[in-house]
């Protein structure tokens, strides 16, 4: 399943409301448009310890007010978007510089992460890093693992393993932290 020397293991945060999940992200005129990329870059070698970190906050453009929703979930608020935010262009140059500094990378994540950060290049006319093209979603791997018969959240993952949780759930940074944490819990016990 995880075949490089180095992961880096991100997770978005992005525009959304009351019942577009359940919707299956359909509602009219509504997209998922990032609001915050976070990231650890991992060793495998080491027992995935932790070599690196990213986090970047960016400003929406088509959906440039936040929910209330979105608000309560994440405890992002329009403030902190309009005073700290990026355009997008700029923190996803960002974002592929931590990439490319991190030599030959597998890039992780729990869910649609890579495809949703994909669509926002395309909206911004920017081309797809090669490495978001070949993201690794581990979500159904979880999801076998645990036995669950849908969908485990990256938050619901500490307290499933038993291993401390690592920040607030929905925060872009401690959610790549806490799927870190579970790839390092499992490799420990010689699950992975």
């Amino acid at each position: 399943m995880l075949i490089a020397d180095t992961l880096v293991v991100f997770d978005l945060e992005f525009t959304t409301w009351e019942g577009f999940m359940a919707s299956g992200w359909s509602l009219p005129g509504k997209r998922r448009e990032v609001v915050q990329i976070g990231a650890v870059r991992l060793d495998a070698a080491a027992g995935f310890a932790e070599t690196g970190a990213f986090q970047a906050l960016v400003r929406p453009r088509l959906h440039p007010r936040l929910s209330t929703y979105f608000i309560e979930l994440t405890g992002i608020d329009q403030e902190m978007v309009d005073r700290d935010g990026r355009p997008f262009p700029e923190a996803m140059g960002d974002f592929v510089a931590f990439l490319e500094g991190s030599g030959t990378v597998q890039l992780v994540a729990n869910g649609l992460d890579g495809p949703i950060l994909a669509d926002n290049c395309g909206w911004h006319d920017l081309p797809v890093p090669p490495a978001v093209i070949r993201t690794l979603d581990v979500s159904n791997f979880f999801t076998r693992l645990l036995g669950r018969d849908r969908h485990v959240t990256t938050s619901q993952l500490s307290g499933l393993l038993g291993f401390p949780e690592q920040g607030r759930a929905h925060d872009g940074l401690a959610d790549a932290r806490t799927l870190g944490a579970a790839l390092r819990h499992l490799r420990a016990q010689g699950r992975l």
